[in-house]
């Protein structure tokens, strides 16, 4: 059911280049997708969902300044360089211009205060966005590392929905008002994850191994961020319904405000 707001805020969803996942003939023209259930999560939500084409920064700008919010989806690797690392031999598939794209578009709206959300590839990016750095494969950098890869692919058999492993959720947290203190059973398809954390970000959840889960901002913005897939979960988990609903509930008001 699509809830109603007396005013639906315009989200803004970054693309990616279809040709960067590979396999895709040479007789389709260069294509910027984007996986439908991020938006229909979002409209379901209340939202207006708005694609963001990989644009030049000033046309980006001025769709930036069209928006109520951001959400960062899931995707492929963010390549080194964007935060100054040499590539690993693990690091997969990238999309240099999505990252510019993104990583304008995290900036612009953490000094505006603008509402962020991010699902796993989109927390990646916020953290490097705010100077942080990653692991670019936890199975070999991360010593004592779960399994975080449980993609439904690559000969696994996984679904999107399985739930993989525990987070801890903090107390006194955006995300603990939302899904609850304490642990959290979530869905995990990722190999690279938060390796130092970026400035003005608070770490929200954590996995058993150690690594982190979940951020926010320690600013007065909403900014919320995990390394799971909730999009896939709202089906059947309230909680994670809420999630959304709260971020569209942000977007409302920040754009209230400005009108």
């Amino acid at each position: 059911m699509i809830i109603q707001h007396s005013r639906r805020p315009v989200v803004g969803i970054p693309t990616q280049t279809l040709q960067s996942l590979g396999g895709v003939s040479a007789e389709i023209p260069p294509s910027w997708v984007m996986s439908q259930r991020y938006i229909l999560t979002l409209t379901a939500a209340g939202a207006i969902p708005w694609l963001i084409p990989l644009v030049d920064d000033d046309t980006l700008r001025g769709i930036y300044e069209g928006l109520d919010a951001v959400f960062l989806p899931g995707g492929a690797d963010i390549d080194p360089a964007t935060y100054g690392a040499e590539p690993h031999p693990l690091c997969d598939k990238t999309d240099r211009e999505r990252d510019r794209v993104e990583v304008a578009l995290a900036r612009w709206a953490l000094e505006d205060e603008k509402p962020v959300l991010g699902v796993c590839r989109g927390m990646q990016l916020i953290n490097v966005a705010a100077g942080g750095s990653l692991y670019q494969d936890l199975a070999d950098e991360l010593p004592g590392a779960l399994k975080h890869d449980y993609f439904p692919f690559r000969g696994q058999s996984y679904t999107r929905d399985y739930l993989a492993h525990e987070v801890r959720v903090a107390e006194g947290t955006r995300l603990a008002q939302i899904m609850g203190v304490g642990p959290l059973r979530v869905n995990s398809m990722h190999h690279q994850g938060v390796k130092a954390l970026g400035h003005g970000l608070l770490p929200t959840a954590v996995a058993p191994d150690g690594l982190i889960e979940a951020i926010e901002g320690d600013r007065d913005g909403y900014l919320v961020a995990v390394q799971w897939h909730p999009e896939v979960l709202t089906d059947n988990d309230a909680r994670t319904r809420a999630m959304f609903s709260d971020f569209v509930a942000a977007a409302v008001e920040w754009g209230v405000s400005r009108v």
